[in-house]
């Protein structure tokens, strides 16, 4: 029998799943307190946002961002670069750690300030709006010389 969420999705019956965010190493893109919908067994490529177990630490579940495939598995990295956590201190990461790809996140919602009493429904529908949103996929850039020249 499986023992975690990661397993039974790999064995077909979860194929999406919830997650929460914590820490700042995705930070613009996510933020702590995000929740993250996640499809295990998804097709990854570079450009997307993925969860993975961490090589040292396989109980530890990191959101990260490919960057690119390398011999050996896959070159990650977080969209804050202070952060740290990521293939720039452990390398490469097998396939096999690569757990599924993010589709979406919902953005938590700020608490009230003291005092604030009830958001108005302007308020809630505008954070609605803006909270659920896919996690899109940031593709290299071919080179920055190609940029130059279409620029000019």
């Amino acid at each position: 029998m499986p023992e975690t969420a990661a397993e039974e999705a790999r064995e077909g019956r979860v194929p999406f799943q919830l997650i929460e965010v914590e820490g700042p190493s995705m930070v613009p893109t996510l933020y702590p307190g995000d929740w993250l919908l996640v499809q295990h067994g998804a097709r990854v490529r570079p450009g997307d946002v993925i969860i993975l177990r961490h090589p040292f630490q396989q109980d530890l579940l990191v959101v990260k961002r490919i960057a690119e495939r390398r011999e050996g598995g896959w070159w990650v990295l977080g969209d804050n670069a202070g952060a740290g956590g990521d293939s720039t201190v452990y390398g490469v990461v097998p396939d096999e750690l690569v757990l599924a790809r993010v589709r979406g996140r919902l953005r938590r919602r700020r608490p009230w300030a003291e005092g604030e009493g009830q958001r108005s429904v302007v308020a809630v529908l505008s954070w609605a709006f803006s909270a659920v949103r896919p996690v899109r996929s940031v593709r290299p850039a071919r080179s920055s010389a190609s940029r130059r020249l279409r620029a000019r």
